[in-house]
């Protein structure tokens, strides 16, 4: 199975998949090389890479919190953050870092704080005070809350939080601003690849991972190759077995036919016996 995450690793910085990477993905299904995408972004970002999926139709999305058959537009499984949870933590990093503004991703919707910079337009969605958020929309799953700062440095942020509030949920981010998404306890891009790959017959060994960001830390540790792109963050570069090129230099795809390359030449050599 190749197992790869998008924004920085398979997109180009433009958001677009390439000609190369496409006809890379195609010919791993044509090999028999499942696919999956595993991803922090929320369903309705998935829209650049949905065509490109095999045949299940599936993705992992929001750090793992939710699988998603993208075609069918139905959700198969989420593994959510608990309100009270969310609430605990939200009212922990207000306390030890002022300026700190909340916004929370529930399956179908994004509502955020009033001083929130939402990056998309939503106008129509409501803003509200954290607590109100969590208390509204509870028949959607939560799948991530996001905390914001306006000027701290991200990974002097991410560590901040992991002390003050990691018991409560799992925190990790995947942008280059001061920006942490935040998943219920234990739910990670790992644990929900281990579930699907689990519920195929795969094992770790035969998983190949490719990440940029702190996000993909646990994933690319659990499987049994796992490769940075050029671009990444220095802690997956030295978390990870290999190095491939930059997200603009088609990386993934560089990696996808070496292995298709590989296994062409070992039938090959079988055949002539």
């Amino acid at each position: 199975m190749i197992a790869t995450d998008l924004d920085g690793t398979l997109l180009r910085d433009d958001k677009t998949i390439s000609q190369r990477t496409i006809a890379a993905l195609a010919a791993a299904e044509d090999a028999g090389v499942e696919v999956f995408f595993v991803t922090g972004r929320p369903l309705r970002w998935m829209g650049v890479v949905a065509q490109h999926l095999a045949g299940h139709g599936m993705a992992i999305v929001a750090n793992g919190a939710a699988v998603y058959d993208l075609r069918a537009g139905t959700l198969i499984e989420a593994f959510p953050l608990p309100e009270d949870d969310a609430l605990t933590i939200a009212h922990a990093l207000r306390a030890a870092v002022p300026g700190t503004t909340f916004a929370v991703e529930r399956t179908f919707g994004f509502w955020h704080e009033p001083a929130y910079p939402a990056i998309e337009p939503d106008s129509s969605a409501p803003r509200a005070g954290i607590e109100e958020l969590l208390a509204a929309h509870r028949a959607q799953p939560l799948l991530k809350l996001l905390a914001k700062h306006p000027s701290l440095d991200p990974d002097e942020f991410l560590a901040l939080a992991s002390t003050v509030a990691g018991e409560h949920g799992e925190i990790t981010r995947s942008s280059e601003s001061a920006l942490l998404e935040i998943s219920g306890v234990g739910v990670s891009k790992a644990t929900t690849l281990a579930k699907c790959c689990a519920e195929r017959g795969v094992t770790a060994s035969e998983v190949v991972a490719f990440g940029d960001m702190p996000n993909d830390l646990a994933m690319l540790e659990w499987a049994g190759t796992s490769y940075a792109v050029a671009n990444a963050h220095p802690h997956v570069r030295a978390a990870t077995t290999y190095r491939t090129e930059s997200n603009e230099d088609d990386g993934v795809a560089l990696v996808i036919e070496r292995i298709l390359a590989a296994r062409a030449e070992r039938a090959a050599r079988d055949a002539g016996r």
